[in-house]
């Protein structure tokens, strides 16, 4: 995040789509993949404990940009969204491409428009910190499936499309404890800041 004041005020904090049910309203495609994570998704009762605790000390509220195109935001917004759920936390989303004043305060080594983008705040507005995109398990996972599924893959065709499907069919197959990693380093996140 930059020195400069932000342009997520309260004010336009509280403009976000409050909660996975708006954002599914709102989204125009891939409904199918983001009900299917959230329901195959149960963060443990541990986490939730002390990420519910931190939010009732610190007023903990988070914003996520996502677009519904992305499958790391497939799997991602479900989960802020069970964690917010189960902690009482105030979610509020907003599609990256309609606020790219907001994307370009939070970009991935400075440059990338990395999605899911999570920025957290306590209950005064104050930037706690951000988690960008996916978990570093899934990080290391994906350039693994990547290089068995894609490699030699033409560009366009048919392919690209079946190897594709392979990829998007692998990626969910492992989503379940990347999504609990998710869940473990957004908790550290957190209590690094106001542990």
């Amino acid at each position: 995040m930059t020195s400069q004041a932000s342009v997520v005020t309260p004010e336009r904090f509280s403009t976000g789509l409050s909660g996975f049910g708006e954002w599914m309203d709102a989204i125009e495609v891939r409904q199918k993949e983001f009900q299917q994570h959230y329901d195959d998704f149960a963060p443990n009762d541990e986490d939730v404990a002390a990420i519910g605790a931190l939010g009732e000390r610190h007023g903990v509220k988070a914003l996520v940009l996502g677009e519904d195109w992305c499958p790391d935001v497939w799997r991602g917004v479900p989960v802020i969204a069970r964690v917010a759920e189960r902690t009482g936390m105030e979610l509020r989303l907003f599609k990256r491409d309609e606020n790219k004043d907001i994307m370009s305060e939070f970009l991935n080594q400075g440059e990338f428009e990395s999605i899911p983008t999570i920025v957290f705040y306590d209950g005064d507005h104050r930037y706690l910190g951000h988690w960008i995109e996916r978990a570093q398990v899934a990080n290391e996972e994906i350039a693994e499936i990547r290089g068995e599924v894609m490699a030699g893959v033409p560009q366009e065709g048919p392919e690209r499309d079946r190897a594709m499907a392979r990829y998007r069919a692998a990626t969910t197959e492992r989503a379940g404890p990347w999504r609990h990693a998710q869940v473990t380093e957004i908790r550290a996140l957190l209590e690094g800041a106001l542990g």
